[in-house]
This record gives structure tokens, C-alpha cells and sequence, in this order.
């Protein structure tokens, strides 16, 4: 299992500078294998709803729905409760990170605030 971050989606999603190296991790894992946290739908939507159009975010949503969409739990809040205080982390950050960290999955991302912890793939 892996996740990837909303920086990623946007890039892969945009087109940019790292969508190649996003666009390779994404398309060498099964969709089901892909954990998609709901904070990243919610801000990859919101992105390219605001850069594209509406049209072109349901079409993005659509694709992200074939990953795994793991929703906001009690058990997920409070473990990124405790990764946000124990890292600093913003809020969105301590959710997808701990999404991951809950699913054992490697996160891949180019947030600089998520790359020096573990099970982080930075790119």
C-alpha cells in the first residue's frame, strides 16, 4: 500500500514540474493499492476546480475514486492529533500523514514539512 499526497495528485493533475516521477509511482500500483485520504480529495478538487474548472475536478475526483478513499475517523484524528504535536504538523499534513501511518503505507509526497519522518518517499 502506498498514499500520495494532494502535492502530488495536483502535480500529476497539472502537469508539473514532478508529474513524471509522480505519474511513474501512480501507474506502477494497482488503484485499490493507493490510499487516498479525504483531507486530499478535498484539496486536490478544491486545486483543480480553481485551476481547470469544474468539469475537469469531477473528472479528477472520478479518477481518484478508483483508489481507496479512507474517510476521517475518531481513531485518525486523534493519531494525527498526537503526529501534529509530536512533528509540528499543519492540520491537513498530520491527517494525510497519519492516514498513512495507520494503513502502514508509504507516503509519497514534496512537502518538505512531511520529509524527514518516517515511511515518507519524497520527491
Amino acid at each position: 500500500m502506498i498514499s500520495i499526497d494532494s502535492f502530488g495528485w495536483i502535480e500529476r493533475f497539472t502537469k508539473g514540474p514532478k508529474a513524471p516521477q509522480y505519474k511513474q509511482v501512480i501507474e506502477s500500483t494497482p488503484p485499490k493499492e493507493i490510499l487516498t485520504s479525504i483531507v486530499v480529495l478535498y484539496e486536490v478538487y478544491k486545486k483543480i476546480k480553481k485551476l481547470k474548472g469544474e468539469e475537469e475536478a469531477l473528472l479528477v475526483v472520478a479518477a481518484l475514486s478508483q483508489t481507496t478513499i479512507v474517510p476521517l475517523d475518531q481513531t485518525l484524528s486523534l493519531e494525527a492529533a498526537d503526529f501534529s504535536l509530536e512533528y509540528n504538523l499543519h492540520f491537513s499534513d498530520a491527517i494525510v500523514y497519519a492516514t498513512a501511518r495507520h494503513w502502514k503505507a508509504n507516503l509519497y509526497t514534496s512537502d518538505t514539512d512531511l520529509k524527514p519522518l518516517k515511511a515518507v518517499c519524497f520527491i
